[in-house]
Parts: C-alpha cells; sequence; structure tokens
C-alpha cells in the first residue's frame, strides 16, 4: 500500500515526541554489562515526496540502539519489526552484519522493545510492521549502527595494540593488524569500546564491497528454532498463575448481547467466571479447553437491530446499483468520455472480489498481565505496537509508557495482526480489567480458535469494479474508465482523516487511479459503502483487487486490438523502464512465444501474464496452465521476475515470491467469505480451503540485479499472481474469469 505510511506517519505524530537536536547523531553508545551496545539514525526523507529516498530516518537524529557486542564475541541486533515469519529478523540482522564485518555464524537476532521514541518505523512515525516497509525503513540507521560498531572496536584494538587504527582490518568476525601480526575477535575489545565516543559519521560499503548481503549461502536465523520446536510464540507462554478466555462473539457483525444465561456454564468444572462485556461474553477457565466448553454452554440472546442481515448476493447486488452512477473522483486526466464515445472499438467487463480473510496458521491470542502501577505487560505477535500501547493505556486508565509489550515470533499475519483498534489486544486486557474488577486478578490468556478467527471480520474488503475503454483502429487505449465500489477499512479509525480524501480511499484505488500503462485520457472513481462487517489490510492490500482488474482488463484489450500480451503492455510502459525490465525478464525466462508442450489427451494449454508495481518494488508473472479434458484447470508453471533494488537475502525474496505467488493463486482459486442473512458461511479449512501442496504450480524466481535502495517482498509477489494464471485460462481457450474465485465458474 504505497500510501499506507504517509497516513501512518499523520495518524501517529502525537506518538512520539520531539526529537532531540542533530548534536546527539549517533550517540547512545554504553558500556552495558561490558558489552558495546550502539544505535544509529539517519535524517528522514520524506517518502510522500520520493519513493526511494536517499536516507531513512527521524527527523532529528537521536539515539536508537540496534547493536550490542558481548565479551563471547556473539554480535546481537535488536530488531524492532516483528518477523512473522517472512524473515526479517535474518534480513536487518544481515545489513548490521554486513557493515560490521561480522561472521554470521557470531550474529543474533532479538526483538527491540516497544518503544517509539526508540524504535519507530520511519515509514509510519511510530512503531510497527506493515506495508513491506521494513528493510526500507531499516536499511540506512542499521547500515550506520553496524559501521559505527565496527569503528570503536577499532579503534580499541588500535588503543590496546597502540597501532593506527587505519593499519587495521576487519573480516568475519575478526580484527587484525597486518604489520604486528596482532588479531582478536570482537569480544575482548567490547568493553574498551563501549566507553570510547560514538563517530559522528561513518563510511559505508559500496554495493561491490558486500559478502553478507546478497550472499545466497546464509542460514536464516530461525531455521533451528522453528524445527526443533523451540521458537515461542504468544501460544506457548506460561505466566505464574495464568488463566485462558474465550470471548463469545456476536454471530452477525453489528449486533450486540441482549441477554446471557451463563447456568450451564459456570457449573462446568474449571470455569473461574464468566463476563458480560460489551465486546462480548468472555468464559474464563483453567485452560483453553474447559474455556471452550464453558463458551458452548451459555445461552445468549444477540440484538440484531443494527447488525448486519444481508447476503453477499444483495451486498453485490446494492454495489451494482451504486456502480451505475459516477462516484468520487480519484484520476481524471483527459476528457475520457469523448474519448470512449469516439473510439472505433468499446470493451466493457465488472470484475468482483469476495470478503477473504486473512487465516494466519497461529489464530490470534496474547497474554497479559496487570502491574502494581496501573500498567500492563503483553506477550503477543505484536505487529503495532505504537497503536497497541495507546489503546490498553487508554482501558487502563494510563500512560502508554506504562504498557510493556514483549514481542515474540508470530505464526503469519497477513494484516491481521495490525489493526488501528489494537482489537486482540483490547480484547485482552479488557477482560483482564474486568476480572481483577471481580477480585480474581491473574495473567489473562486470550484466545482465538480457528471458528473464531474465519468467522471474526476484519476481511479484505468485498470489491466490484466496472471498467470501459476504448480503441482505435489501431488497437491503440484512447480512453479509460474505472469505477470502484467498495467498504473503507478506515472509515471510523484514527487514519479516517488521512486516508479518504474527498471521498476517495487510497488504500482501494491504489494501482487503478496511479495507472502505469500510458493512457492519454483516464478516469478512475469510486463509492465507499458501509456496513458493519470489519474489514482491514490484508496481503497487498488494494493492489489485491486493482492489479488483477487492471491486468486482465488488459490481456482483453490486447486481443480485441489483436495484439501481443507482451508486446502490447510494453509499448504501453515506455515511462516506467524498472515496470519493462521485470516484464522483460519473465517473459524471456517463461519462452514466452514459443510453443507450450502437449498436454494430456483432450486438453488445452496456454501462458498468461501480469506486470505490477506495490511497495516500490516491480514484479512480473508468467503462467503457464493446462485446461483438462473435463474442464478443469491445473496451474504448471508459474516464472517471476521481481526487482526489489538491491537483495539483501536472495533466498529469503525467492521464498517471499514464491509464497506470495502461492497466496495469490490460492485464493483466487477457491477462497471467499461469503454471507447468508449476514451469517458467514465459512468456519474452518475446510470452507475456506488453503492452497493444497498439489495446487502449487512449479515456480521459478529470478531477481533484477539492482543498485536501488532495496524495497518490501512480503506483498508485492501477491497481486500479479492471479491475473497472471486468468489470463493463461483465456489464453488456452478458457473463459474470461470476471466473478472470484475461479470456483464460482466450475473449474476448479
Amino acid at each position: 500500500m504505497k500510501n499506507l505510511p504517509q497516513i501512518l506517519r499523520a495518524a501517529a505524530a502525537d506518538v512520539v515526541e520531539a526529537a532531540p537536536s542533530r548534536r546527539s547523531f549517533l550517540k547512545g553508545a554504553a558500556g552495558a554489562g561490558g558489552a558495546l551496545v550502539i544505535g544509529a539514525v539517519v535524517p528522514l526523507g520524506a517518502m510522500a515526496a520520493r519513493p526511494t529516498p536517499a536516507l531513512m530516518g527521524p527527523p532529528d537524529p537521536r539515539p536508537n540502539v540496534f547493536v550490542r557486542v558481548a565479551p563471547d564475541s556473539s554480535v546481537t541486533v535488536l530488531v524492532k519489526h516483528l518477523d512473522k515469519g517472512q524473515g526479517i529478523m535474518t534480513g536487518l540482522t544481515t545489513i548490521v552484519a554486513e557493515e560490521l564485518d561480522a561472521d554470521w555464524a557470531q550474529m543474533r537476532g532479538e526483538f527491540a522493545p516497544a518503544d517509539s521514541k526508540l524504535y519507530a518505523n520511519h515509514a509510519f512515525g511510530m512503531q510497527g510492521t506493515g506495508g513491506s516497509t521494513a528493510i526500507f525503513n531499516s536499511w540506512d540507521e542499521l547500515r550506520m549502527a553496524g559501521a559505527a560498531a565496527r569503528a570503536m572496536l577499532v579503534e580499541a584494538a588500535a588503543a590496546e595494540w597502540k597501532v593506527p587504527a587505519g593499519e587495521i582490518s576487519v573480516a568475519k568476525g575478526v580484527i587484525s593488524h597486518q604489520k604486528s601480526g596482532k588479531s582478536g575477535p570482537f569480544g575482548p575489545f567490547a568493553t574498551a569500546a563501549s566507553k570510547l565516543p560514538v563517530p559522528a559519521s561513518v563510511k559505508l560499503k559500496d554495493k561491490a564491497q558486500y559478502t553478507l548481503i546478497g550472499n545466497e549461502t546464509l542460514h536464516r536465523l530461525d531455521h533451528i528454532s522453528k524445527t526443533d520446536g523451540s521458537a515461542i510464540f504468544a501460544m506457548d507462554i506460561r505466566r505464574p498463575g495464568q488463566v485462558t478466555a474465550v470471548l463469545a462473539r456476536a454471530p452477525r457483525f453489528g449486533a450486540t448481547v441482549k441477554s446471557v444465561d451463563d447456568k450451564a456454564a459456570r457449573a462446568i468444572p474449571g470455569v473461574l467466571e464468566v463476563l458480560s462485556l460489551p465486546i462480548g461474553v468472555a468464559v474464563v477457565a483453567k485452560n483453553s479447553w474447559i474455556a471452550i466448553k464453558g463458551r458452548e454452554a451459555l445461552k445468549i440472546t444477540w440484538d440484531d437491530s443494527q447488525a448486519e442481515k444481508r447476503g453477499t448476493d444483495q451486498i453485490l447486488a446494492d454495489y451494482r446499483e451504486l456502480a451505475k452512477k459516477p462516484g468520487a473522483v480519484a484520476t481524471a486526466k483527459g476528457d475520457t468520455a469523448a474519448a470512449i464515445k469516439g473510439a472505433a472499438k468499446v470493451i466493457e467487463a465488472e470484475y468482483s472480489f469476495p470478503y477473504l480473510a486473512h487465516a494466519p496458521m497461529e489464530p490470534l491470542n496474547a497474554v497479559v498481565e496487570l502491574t502494581e502501577d496501573g500498567g500492563a505487560e503483553f506477550w503477543a505477535g505484536s505487529q503495532f505496537q505504537g497503536v497497541e500501547q495507546r489503546v490498553a493505556a487508554g482501558i487502563l486508565g494510563t500512560t502508554p509508557d506504562k504498557i510493556k509489550i514483549n514481542t515474540v515470533w508470530a505464526g503469519g499475519s497477513f494484516g491481521r495482526r495490525a489493526t488501528p483498534t489494537a482489537d486482540y489486544m483490547a480484547e485482552t486486557v479488557i477482560i483482564a480489567k474486568a476480572l481483577a474488577a471481580k477480585g480474581k486478578k491473574a495473567p489473562v490468556h486470550l484466545v482465538w480458535t480457528r471458528e473464531d478467527d474465519i468467522k471474526g471480520g476484519r476481511y479484505r474488503p468485498l470489491v466490484l469494479h466496472k471498467l470501459r475503454a476504448g480503441l482505435d483502429a489501431k488497437g491503440n487505449i484512447v480512453g479509460w474508465e474505472q469505477r470502484i465500489v467498495t467498504q473503507s477499512f478506515m472509515t471510523g479509525t484514527v487514519f479516517e482523516a488521512f486516508a479518504i480524501k474527498n471521498g476517495v480511499d487510497s488504500s482501494a484505488t491504489e494501482g487503478a487511479a496511479d495507472l502505469a500503462y500510458k493512457v492519454a485520457n483516464l478516469s478512475v472513481d469510486m463509492h465507499i459503502t458501509k456496513s458493519p462487517v470489519t474489514t482491514l489490510w490484508w496481503r497487498s492490500v488494494g493492489h489485491t483487487h486493482t492489479a488483477y482488474a487492471k491486468e486482465a482488463f488488459i490481456d482483453e484489450l490486447a486481443a480485441a486490438a489483436g495484439k501481443d500480451a507482451v508486446a502490447y503492455r510494453l509499448g504501453l510502459l515506455e515511462e516506467h523502464p524498472r515496470l519493462r525490465g521485470v516484464l522483460k525478464l519473465a517473459a524471456e525466462k517463461a519462452g514466452w512465444g514459443k510453443p507450450l508442450a502437449a498436454g494430456p489427451a483432450g486438453s488445452k494449454r496456454g501462458r498468461g501474464v501480469a506486470v505490477h508495481e506495490s511497495f516500490s518494488s516491480y514484479v512480473a508473472h508468467v503462467a503457464e496452465v493446462t485446461i483438462n479434458a473435463d474442464g478443469k484447470v491445473k496451474v504448471d508453471r508459474v516464472v517471476v521476475a521481481v526487482d526489489c533494488g538491491i537483495a539483501v537475502n536472495p533466498n529469503v525474496i525467492k521464498a517471499q515470491i514464491e509464497g506470495g505467488t502461492g497466496w495469490g493463486i490460492g485464493h483466487a482459486l477457491r477462497d471467499a467469505i461469503t454471507l447468508t442473512d449476514g451469517i458467514v458461511d465459512q468456519a474452518n479449512f475446510d470452507t475456506f480451503e488453503p492452497l493444497r501442496y498439489s495446487d502449487m504450480p512449479a515456480l521459478e524466481v529470478h531477481i533484477v540485479d539492482s543498485a536501488e535502495r532495496p524495497t518490501g517482498v512480503g506483498e508485492p509477489g501477491v497481486p500479479g499472481a492471479a491475473p497472471a494464471v486468468a489470463n493463461a485460462i483465456a489464453a488456452a481457450g478458457g473463459k474470461r474469469l470476471y466473478d472470484l474465485p475461479f470456483s464460482k465458474a466450475g473449474i476448479v
């Protein structure tokens, strides 16, 4: 979501107090148990002004502590972002290790404390992870932290050996002086180095000098702990006297509790308390099984007077009525109506996209313990620490500094753990507070079941796109008109004033309003709808639907013009060299234009392409599919090219692009959250089916060699996957797919 950083910075302006003066630049070295502890910060380059700023950091330099060099020579990098499986612990540690000239075996990673004054995401203005910004926003400060730590270790060694610092070299964690033959690891110099002043400036490496960045042989820092089970997730936390809570939430969004009969629940051995709260009815018990059985025994009457009672078909019908009228203008260039009216050929299409759940493998859960000073301590896979601290503080009537958050590993998120209302963290502290008011104060572990998660909302919104384009006699696009109808998950949040301007939510129009294809006459507008159904950003946000609509439609235009799909796109991307670059690379590696091998008897095969920019990264997909004799589709192969600037960890990048591609294909094939009379039809992985191993195509990922600043890869692999497959199906002689998921067409 390209505009997410600006939105969050504006909304979170009061999270971080004014920073100290520039004189504090790179200060913050301090002795801690004989360790060298250092932080680095850099001036802020405004993302709004430049998508790839020269420097990224707070507006005024201030000490942010990132690196600990211990007497045993181990180096620990404090990572301010949540690693929810995307490998950011490894990526950020690599940046420090490179400038430090450390050996990879001595590197460690640790989650930083929750503190937006020290650990703000500079793209947001508060601590948090999202928008594929982790590497992008930490690149400068972590390089400088590593370089500063190296310089201080060298100076300490030079003083002890009584040699000029300029004659000392560092390689693979060893400090050496060639003339005297002296050498040693970092550890013996850590204490002395910690007492030195932090250098006012540091020299950073050129790309040609990198030995760790771009190295494909580095193992992930979490590979052993996640294999042997020693990695700690929130589900693993056990505090003394800890109790477990589950929450009964309304079956219909917007409903409230009317009455509760909890007699049967309280009679179950091990149920400790039943709490009727504004957020639902909480059952607190000795363990999760008892809590769930207690919840099943509740008899709740719900007030549905303000609830969503429509089914999916009715919601879509309402969207289609709205789409008949002009909406709030997101982009208006030229005279689109006149251009289309005078076109030689007019093509129209409508695309619908369902609600989608995030369904992370580890359902939402958190542990909270109320503290004696009126605050609280959390253990959670915390993604928006800056928001969560403030929300919890508001619930408890205290200040954010009294809310301690211990960030632990998270088993996936895809956007779900980052909510403007800190929903599941807020639920946990509300229950703990209510329990304490009953005289039963205890650490509370709130657990969402899989059914809670699937039925619990915060979905990728249901969206309708209506497109119309005119072609001249040569097949050139003379006008492009696009209308989007959807909910805004910014509505009613602290971000609304910054995200929605003149009736346009840019998180819903991104990838459409800023259409990369060269079109002289372009019109994009939107209608924002309202519903009690809760929605949220979902991996790649608005690009999940705008990329599909754009790439499926441009493919149809190319066909109508009688042009090759790749050549047609290249002709419209003359002003976007990096998009052209990935498109050419993917097409070349896929063998575009060469005949596909024959499939099984009676089958048809085809290739499709899609190219898209999101989160300042550029990705092209080429998919190959087979339509079998029975009409069923199999995705055989996908070739992906990605340009994300300097590739910090190529293997992690490939894994994220592979995962994003599979994620995009899997949800396009058969996933949808549907409503019947306002009640969600799906409940678990039997009805909201994840991508199966049998569905996964052979995948190739090709990374463009680049000297540009590194950008994100957690999300950009998603948008182009589904339209590339859809276009391949059409190329194989199948129908064009306008309504997702594909299973609605009976082909999977």
